[in-house]
């Protein structure tokens, strides 16, 4: 592809997916599940948020993957928010089973149980929900939603925003980690508060 001015705007062909020609940014968590032989699975996920500003979370996942499979059965999961420092633990929930369907991988990433579900998430991440399954829409593409409903959070205590902390230092001395897709991720440590107009309302 030639080079091009700055400003020009590509108009990118929709016959096939869009989303590997840029780069975009989104968290990057990892969904636990209980097995149905009675073990746990972690994967990682980046298509995931809040869904609105109740206590309810959502991710993107496709039937054909464990996670998928193992909520729609056991109707519960974790949300565990891996620091910075955890990238390679991230990566590791990532890879592929074993002749005998087991992800050794697992093995070696330090974990906690939940305490309202029956599951498990990565000891020491930033943010952990809790959540029973609310609902799946499928047909997005392959792809389908899977929306839950938070019963338990829990934070690490040096991240808990305070009327007397800068949210600044909060993120300086607890930095967030980013998935900047596809295939790269960073840091976030330097932010600025973001320019409301007067007046604006959620």
């Amino acid at each position: 592809m030639s080079q091009s001015n700055p400003q020009e705007l590509l108009h990118l062909d929709l016959e096939h997916p869009i989303w590997e020609r840029f780069f975009s940014v989104a968290p990057l968590v990892i969904v636990g599940t209980k097995e149905a032989e009675g073990g746990y699975d972690l994967a990682p996920k980046h298509l995931a948020m809040p869904l609105g500003w109740d206590n309810y979370f959502g991710f993107i996942c496709t039937p054909r993957h464990r996670t998928y499979q193992n909520i729609q059965r056991e109707q519960v999961f974790t949300v565990s928010f891996p620091t910075p420092e955890q990238i390679i633990y991230t990566s590791l929930t990532a890879a592929p089973r074993c002749d005998n369907d087991q992800k050794l991988s697992l093995e070696v990433i330090p974990v906690e149980k939940a305490l309202r579900i029956e599951g498990i998430f990565l000891k020491d991440a930033y943010l952990v929900l809790e959540c029973e399954l609310d609902r799946i829409i499928d047909h997005f593409g392959e792809n389908s939603l899977i929306a839950g409903k938070i019963v338990a959070a829990h934070l690490q205590k040096q991240a808990l925003r305070e009327p007397d902390i800068d949210d600044h230092d909060i993120i300086d001395q607890l930095p967030l980690l980013a998935y900047l897709s596809p295939g790269r991720f960073a840091t976030i440590k330097h932010t600025q508060g973001f320019p409301f107009h007067q007046g604006f309302k959620r």
